[in-house]
């Protein structure tokens, strides 16, 4: 006799919500700290000294492609303002996440009231990284990032003025915004984010996360 309609919708609900639960997605649940998996490759930082904090580095191009996130690795976006470059750093972001099997979540920022909420939201969902990508989140940023010093973050395609040793930022010429009431830099050049240098800067920026090269900026 076959079961009730009903009853098998009921059935495949529950074993969704079951299969949803022991996924990789639910964030409620610890899970053990990141880790480098591989290694950087020479010319990434001086072997020999550790930068300095707020040091800028210069690696050499490739450098960071060995290293990998382990597994389960959670990661916020944290996102601001519909510009080209903000959209090609976000699609970089998407890129990585996925080629890494990444767990990523995104928040969009609508404007300059929700910014630190936003941030705050970021944090409660206990991701093991914060990338965030968009000029108009760098004063916010500026703001909250010292008063949370466990908490790590990465600035794509920007930087602070001052970062903490939680925030690492990945920039090149074209880029470099600080916020702070020191406008855009002279230099800035919206075409300077191309798909090649968003998604070297995402990569590079994580492998030095994870390698824990932190409150520096790395310069591409």
């Amino acid at each position: 006799m076959r079961p009730p309609l009903r009853a098998v919708a009921l059935l495949a609900a529950t074993a969704a919500l079951v299969a949803a639960c022991n996924s990789g997605d639910d964030w409620s649940q610890p899970h053990p700290a990141p880790s480098a998996v591989g290694t950087l490759g020479p010319g990434f930082v001086d072997p020999s000294a550790r930068p300095a904090p707020e040091a800028t580095i210069t690696p050499q191009p490739g450098s960071w492609l060995g290293v990998h996130p382990s597994e389960d690795y959670r990661v916020v976006l944290l996102t601001a303002g519909d510009d080209a470059p903000t959209k090609a750093l976000v699609a970089a972001v998407n890129d990585w996440a996925g080629d890494e099997h990444v767990h990523l979540r995104t928040i969009v920022v609508g404007n300059a009231h929700d910014a630190v909420p936003s941030i705050a939201k970021a944090m409660e969902m206990g991701p093991d990284l914060i990338v965030s990508a968009g000029n108009d989140l760098i004063d916010p940023l500026a703001l909250v990032t010292p008063n949370h010093l466990d908490e790590q973050f990465l600035v794509v395609g920007a930087e602070l003025a001052e970062p903490t040793h939680n925030v690492t930022a990945v920039d090149w010429d074209g880029a470099s915004f600080r916020g702070e009431g020191l406008g855009m830099s002279s230099t800035y050049d919206a075409a300077s984010f191309t798909t090649e240098r968003c998604g070297a800067a995402i990569r590079a920026g994580v492998a030095a996360v994870l390698t824990d090269l932190t409150g520096i900026v790395i310069w591409l």
